[in-house]
């Protein structure tokens, strides 16, 4: 009888066969295709309804993430000691938990960039166009310009006094380790970006339930937790550009160039890295030639 059993389940092992592999082996032509490189130039986006809704989303998505983040710092510099507030921890979740509930919410209607770094990486990496790159970039500036100018509008007397949330390089840090903080930041936050949504990747490993939003907001937290105490932490131009704004004083303008530079390198490495090491893109359109 026992064998008689063993017979049957032999039997059926055979029979009903794993016919779906598992993990890298599961990938295939069929599986994924590279998406063809966005044209440089996209003139017919300018006619579209969803290209300026994209926009609109970019510049709510960046206004709202300056409206909670300039006001998390203004409610730490307000308290007398750090363990009467959130904290400088406080302050890494706030950007990186916002990060996380914003690109949630856009990913699916402008890609949910709300950083000038992250578009001029995806630029470069030809997943959009330069016209889209360039409308995105100025409704992420404005959107920051008018969060923090709302915080600004809740307490004018302690904004002003507490620097409005703008970035600086800090006392004991010299200009070359606050460019490196924000470039090595940047690259971090970009190549995060990067593979959190790597369509192959997502091809490959679709056994594995991922939520592309957590990985790229902790990123964010993560960074935020290391370069607080050297530059305030900017790894975002427009939100580096909004507070500068409308703080408006001089020492908030003298090392400004920073949070631009050291951010466009930073995802500009990434994109590179990303594209052309881990993904080999240029190889394989040699190949395919």
């Amino acid at each position: 009888m026992a064998e008689s059993k063993e017979e049957d389940v032999r039997l059926g092992a055979n029979k009903f066969t794993e016919k779906q592999p598992l993990g890298t082996a599961a990938q295939s032509d069929k599986d994924y295709k590279e998406a063809p490189p966005a044209p440089l130039f996209e003139p017919g986006e300018l006619k579209s309804w969803s290209f300026y809704r994209a926009g609109i989303a970019e510049f709510m998505a960046t206004f709202l993430f300056l409206y909670i983040t300039i006001l998390t710092v203004m409610g730490v510099s307000r308290s007398p000691n750090k363990c009467a507030s959130v904290g400088i921890q406080g302050i890494a979740w706030a950007f990186g938990g916002m990060i996380f509930a914003l690109v949630y919410c856009t990913a699916g209607i402008s890609g949910g960039h709300i950083n000038p770094a992250v578009t001029f990486g995806l630029f470069l990496a030809r997943k959009l166009s330069l016209t889209r790159a360039v409308f995105y970039i100025v409704m992420q500036c404005l959107g920051a310009i008018c969060g923090a100018g709302v915080v600004k509008g809740y307490m004018v007397g302690p904004y002003e006094r507490l620097n409005g949330g703008a970035n600086f390089v800090n006392h004991g840090y010299t200009k070359g380790s606050a460019l490196g903080a924000e470039i090595i930041g940047t690259f971090v936050l970009v190549y995060t970006v990067f593979s959190a949504t790597d369509a192959k990747r997502n091809a490959r490993d679709s056994h594995v339930p991922i939520l592309a939003p957590l990985p790229i907001g902790f990123a964010v937290f993560l960074v935020h937790l290391a370069t607080i105490p050297i530059t305030g932490t900017g790894i975002n131009p427009a939100r580096s550009l909004g507070a500068a704004i409308i703080y408006n004083r001089a020492h908030a303008w003298h090392d400004h160039w920073i949070f631009w530079v050291g951010p466009f390198i930073g995802a500009g490495l990434a994109a590179i890295y990303h594209q052309i090491v881990i993904r080999a893109i240029p190889f394989k359109s040699s190949r395919a030639c």
